[in-house]
């Protein structure tokens, strides 16, 4: 049986972006990551072994959003890509990185980016 574990509202302060500033500077990002996985076992056991720890999918984030780069599709991908490689339980996964008041000539709040494997 399939189930759901969401991390969400990882707060961040990262140097992602393309204007040079931004490097320096850096900003505030959210970041969520959601998993499925065969979490039967885990129900049953009630050990942390047989489930998906959401510590570990935190500390995921963590190290990836540390390492700077110009996109945020970039750090996303990064991060599903460490999730994949990390435990073959996980089926699919998405993981959604907000930066917060972006450097854009207009009253925005947030840019997004989701993505998913």
């Amino acid at each position: 049986m399939m189930g759901r574990i969401e991390v969400n509202g990882i707060e961040i302060y990262a140097y992602h972006g393309c204007l040079p500033e931004e490097s320096i500077i850096g900003g505030k990002y959210i970041v969520d990551l959601w998993i499925e996985a065969d979490l039967k076992r885990s129900e049953a056991s009630d050990k942390l072994d047989d489930t998906i720890d959401y510590v570990w999918l935190t500390a995921i984030v963590l190290s990836e959003m540390a390492k700077p780069s110009k996109l945020i599709e970039q750090v996303a991908r990064r991060i599903l890509d460490s999730v994949r490689s990390g435990d073959s339980r996980v089926e699919h996964a998405w993981v959604k990185v907000r930066k917060l008041a972006p450097p854009i000539n207009a009253n925005v709040s947030e840019v997004a980016v989701i993505l998913s494997y």
